[in-house]
């Protein structure tokens, strides 16, 4: 059965959608089996991929709404091993439709989605909207357990308290197995004294759950995302590639 990860933070530019491309542009270069689903209505996971979600046939919404099955969503990309189901500026009206329209357990929309699915994927990696409100905790309900971004910025700790709240909750109303994969540092600088004093902040509140690696701010990364590819087909040997190959052999190592 698939690994289902979600990328979250309540905290908007954290690196989320980078880091769910990129983690999984790597677990597949690394023959896992991978579906990356995207949760934001702003669509950049697919963007990212080089798909137009406008064109797209099915998106997660239509899943969600119960209007298509989960597997006509599904578009398989150009990078082998991974597969997308899209999301567009459609999926915000998801909830004001459920408010309309009630449903049983709307939690649990997703959930119940992957079961037809979870015996044909490695990982499953879910992009969160940076709210919380139905869309993200549908994915973190739905979820095995969440990588938390935490750019090494100001006020990088207030953002890490409230997620950590948010999860304190959907465990106790939802979904109790949920775990932390792991605090993930993004955007780091090692010239900079904050992006040190953040990084020791994290490493020594969160030790255990603090991957080793860091993801570097990098000039790759960011030319990666204008031409809508993964760092590493871009880049392979740039420090951003390396950075997100080793974090999905950190991952995999979470496997045993």
């Amino acid at each position: 059965m698939a690994r289902v990860i979600s990328i979250a933070n309540q905290k908007g530019g954290v690196g989320k959608t980078t880091t769910a491309i990129n983690l999984s542009a790597a677990l597949a270069q690394l023959s896992r089996r991978v579906l990356l689903i995207d949760m934001d209505p702003q669509g950049n996971s697919g963007t990212g991929l080089g798909i137009d979600n406008a064109l797209a046939s099915a998106t997660i919404k239509d899943v969600l709404s119960k209007e298509k099955g989960i597997k006509e969503a599904i578009i398989h990309t150009l990078f082998p091993n991974l597969d997308l189901i899209p999301a567009n500026l459609h999926l915000a009206s998801l909830e004001s439709r459920l408010y309309e329209h009630p449903v049983e357990h709307p939690f649990n929309l997703l959930r119940d989605c992957l079961g037809e699915i979870e015996g044909d994927y490695d990982y499953i990696i879910i992009d969160c909207p940076p709210s919380l409100g139905l869309l993200s905790i549908n994915a973190l309900t739905a979820s095995n357990s969440v990588i938390i971004p935490v750019q090494c910025e100001y006020f990088a700790m207030e953002g890490v308290a409230a997620v950590l709240s948010s999860i304190n909750n959907i465990k106790k109303d939802h979904n109790p197995d949920l775990n932390i994969e792991g605090f993930l540092l993004t955007m780091y600088d090692n010239k900079m004294r904050l992006a040190k004093e953040i990084e020791e902040q994290v490493r020594t509140f969160f030790k255990e759950n603090t991957f080793l690696v860091s993801i570097p701010r990098n000039k790759s990364i960011v030319e990666s995302q204008g031409l809508q590819t993964p760092v590493i087909t871009y880049r392979p040997t740039s420090q951003g590639s390396v950075a997100y190959l080793t974090l999905a052999r950190e991952v995999m190592d979470h496997e045993r």
